[in-house]
């Protein structure tokens, strides 16, 4: 007789294995009872699938094991602590800084003038060139004077005849006085004679004064320059009549050097500086370009208006520069800065490194030991990449410039100063 063995699978189990006893006292052929052999299949389905459906989850979604060397590293990483940032910084610094009021303004010469002809006549001569720096008293330009010398002889004659006329009176003057003492002539007619005597003067200073004007045009038709200044474009062309009377000059003179600027300050900031004005200080003030980055010239403040213009609520006035470099150009455009009071030994910190929240003012220190930590200060003047620090820092301290957007309440950084190459490592 064969051992039997047991089955590996469902479909090796036999039907009378499954299926029920029959009830005891039953009818073995009755099948008014149901079968619940179907019901067991389905369970067994229903948990088969539930298994192999759990598998596959936990196959696919577990995460691969890292490889050995990986796991060493990152147990390394982990065993030295938090990753150090690099980061440039600063130290607060002990030195000057300067109290600046900043205004508008435009370039204007002290001196301009336009050269226009005070006779009428023909224009002969441009003795210049267009851009030329002249000097005063420069011949410029040159009429033509010859109706001029002819009105001077014409004066000079009638001058000779009246004076001639004139000493005949005198001489009949004297006469007549001594014929009057001997009674030989009417009073009457010696009262004539000195009336005679003194019309022909006034003739003779008559013609005196057209021998001036004549004289005088001529030296009109000599044009030179009234002022030391640059020559702008020409305005006419030699052999063009020009009248005295014309609207428009012949040419247009600048003074360059000395040269002004004319800006405005908002009324608010003028008590602080009209004290010191008025104490008789000399006020620096700096001539910045368009963009307020460069410094052009540095003058001092010349004078100040007498009025507040009330639609701006601004007061101008004016500063002289020396202009030795011609660097300031008439109407052109500058940032004009006053400078009101000069601050010595106050803690100095870069500007960059000032932070703000809504809530204070502060910078990123760095400690001894490498790490980092916020510290509030008290800002006061700002000048261009300093600022003064009223509290919250000494001289010495490393403060942060850049990479504070990485940085945390005690985290560690590679401090490199500003301008050197070695880095300030932390501990």
């Amino acid at each position: 007789m064969k051992e039997q063995q047991p089955p590996t699978t469902l479909e090796e189990v036999s039907p009378a294995v499954l299926e029920p006893p029959a009830k005891v006292g039953g009818d073995p052929h009755r099948d008014d009872e149901p079968r619940r052999g179907g019901k067991g299949w389905v369970w067994l389905l229903l948990l088969a699938l539930a298994a192999g459906g759990g598998y596959y989850y936990w196959s696919h979604s577990a995460p691969p094991a890292a490889p050995a060397g990986q796991e060493a590293a990152g147990a390394g990483r982990r065993g030295r602590g938090p990753a150090i940032t690099p980061v440039v910084a600063a130290k607060a610094r002990r030195g000057d800084i300067g109290v600046f009021l900043n205004g508008l303004g435009a370039v204007t010469p002290i001196y301009t003038v336009t050269i226009k002809s005070r006779v009428d006549g023909q224009l002969m001569k441009v003795l210049y060139k267009e851009g030329d720096l002249v000097h005063e008293g420069d011949l410029l330009l040159e009429i033509d004077p010859r109706p001029y010398q002819v009105q001077l002889e014409q004066a000079e004659g009638q001058l000779i005849r009246d004076q001639a006329l004139l000493d005949n009176a005198r001489i009949d003057l004297a006469r007549y006085e001594t014929l009057l003492k001997q009674e030989a002539v009417p009073e009457q007619q010696l009262a004539t004679q000195k009336a005679t005597v003194i019309q022909d003067e006034g003739i003779v200073k008559t013609d005196q004064g057209q021998i001036d004007n004549a004289k005088l045009n001529l030296v009109y038709c000599h044009i030179t320059a009234p002022i030391t200044g640059r020559i702008g474009l020409r305005l006419v062309d030699p052999g063009n009549i020009v009248h005295a009377a014309d609207t428009n000059g012949l040419l247009v003179i600048t003074q360059i050097q000395p040269i002004s600027v004319i800006f405005t300050l908002a009324e608010d900031q003028l008590p602080d500086m009209l004290k010191k004005w008025r104490a008789g200080e000399k006020l620096r003030v700096d001539a910045y370009d368009r963009a307020n980055n460069k410094r052009i010239a540095q003058g001092t403040l010349a004078t100040i208006d007498n009025q507040i213009d009330q639609t701006t609520g601004t007061l101008r006035l004016r500063a002289n520069f020396e202009n030795a470099d011609n660097a300031l150009f008439p109407n052109q455009f500058v940032n004009a800065r006053l400078l009101v009071e000069q601050k010595h030994g106050v803690t100095l910190a870069p500007t960059a490194t000032i932070q703000r929240n809504s809530q204070m003012t502060y910078v990123w220190m760095v400690k001894p030991d490498g790490a980092v930590t916020v510290r509030q200060v008290t800002v006061g003047t700002v000048e261009g990449e300093d600022a003064e620090i009223t509290s919250g820092l000494k001289t010495g301290d490393v403060i942060v410039m850049t990479g504070v957007d990485k940085l945390q309440e005690g985290s560690k950084v590679n401090a490199q100063m500003a301008g050197e190459t070695a880095p300030r490592k932390g501990k």
